[in-house]
């Protein structure tokens, strides 16, 4: 064992406050990574403050992380020390249900092992998060960082990214399609940037009329703002896909009522109290509501490696990770544009 220094959650009315950790000696196939940068996720405020009533505390928050080798285990073949490495949202699953087996790892009909907050299969420890100096992690859940992107900017896509990008891909989403974006955050701003760079035709949906010029010029080719009645109607049935990236509660139904016959709603927000569905929004046309999680390694590297391709980055803001409260505190405003990230050498 390591003691490591982090930054940690001991309740959920508890300020984020230093705590040292300890990481585990490396097993045979562990990567040994030195954190450069951690994106804040929402997930992270959720979890901290046990918004979905499952956190085992003190919880070491962070799952879009970016860092350097330091170390591998005996049996790694993936990768050597020096290497630019990313860990997302997920360090382990049961790799044997069928869903593993098809790379979907994210829906492992065990359960996958979240980077925090989790349970190591080999010895039941409370897994903790990127919030801190080091992660050791299994080489089957690292991924390959390219060093052609300013790292960030990367450091987000190993959650916001993904999560956007694995609908998009699953409902093979491209040139001649009509996608409205509800919201324009972390996750929204990163479903624009890729929604547009597939040759879609990208609708902003928000309820801030001054985020239209950051919208277009983030790709979106056209803004609608949801407090406007009129603009609603002139989009009844309009589009084939709707991606909607809210995590706070809001009405589902006047989205559904925008979308064309087979049309599909894809849910990748989370807010933390159950939607008010009217059926008959759905019946109308054959529409459909679904949710979409993360994406499995294979696909997250896909989505590194397109980004690294054509240049995609999330908008960040770099902040010092003694202002992470603060930073909460502002996400829960919208203030920020579009994804803090910590700059892990201000941790001490």
């Amino acid at each position: 064992m390591s003691a490591t220094s982090a930054y940690a959650a001991q309740g959920p009315d508890a300020p984020i406050a230093p705590l040292t950790i300890e990481r585990r000696e490396l097993r045979p196939t562990d990567v040994q990574i030195e954190i450069l940068y951690c994106g804040v996720c929402h997930s992270d405020l959720h979890t901290a403050r046990n918004e979905w009533q499952h956190t085992v505390y003190p919880v070491v928050p962070g799952h879009e992380i970016v860092g350097r080798v330091t170390a591998v285990g005996s049996q790694v073949s993936k990768f050597h020390a020096g290497d630019l490495a990313g860990v997302g949202c997920m360090v382990d699953s049961c790799r044997e249900c069928s869903n593993c087996k098809r790379g979907l790892e994210q829906y492992c009909k065990v359960g996958n092992v979240g980077t925090y907050n989790g349970v190591d299969r080999h010895d039941g420890s409370i897994t903790r998060g990127g919030y801190s100096k080091q992660i050791v992690v299994d080489q089957d859940f690292v991924l390959r960082v390219s060093d052609s992107l300013p790292l960030p900017g990367v450091a987000p896509l190993l959650c916001a990214g993904i999560t956007t990008w694995s609908p998009l891909r699953h409902w093979k989403v491209g040139a001649g399609h009509k996608v409205g974006v509800v919201g324009l955050g972390g996750l929204g701003h990163m479903a624009v940037k890729l929604a547009a760079s597939f040759g879609a035709e990208v609708t902003m949906l928000s309820t801030s009329p001054d985020k239209e010029a950051d919208a277009r010029r983030l790709g979106a080719h056209k803004f609608a703002l949801t407090r406007d009645a009129a603009q609603l109607q002139g989009l009844a049935g309009y589009f084939d896909f709707i991606i909607d990236t809210v995590s706070a509660e809001h009405d589902y139904n006047q989205y559904l009522q925008m979308l064309d016959t087979d049309g599909v709603m894809i849910c990748v927000g989370a807010p933390p109290t159950p939607a008010q569905i009217a059926v008959f929004a759905l019946m109308g046309g054959r529409r459909s509501l679904a949710g979409s999680g993360i994406g499995g390694i294979a696909e997250t590297q896909e989505m590194l490696d397109y980004c690294a391709e054509h240049g995609i980055t999330s908008d960040v803001e770099v902040i010092d990770i003694a202002t992470i409260n603060e930073a909460y505190e502002r996400m829960l405003r919208s203030d920020v544009r579009y994804r803090f990230v910590i700059d892990m050498a201000t941790l001490a």
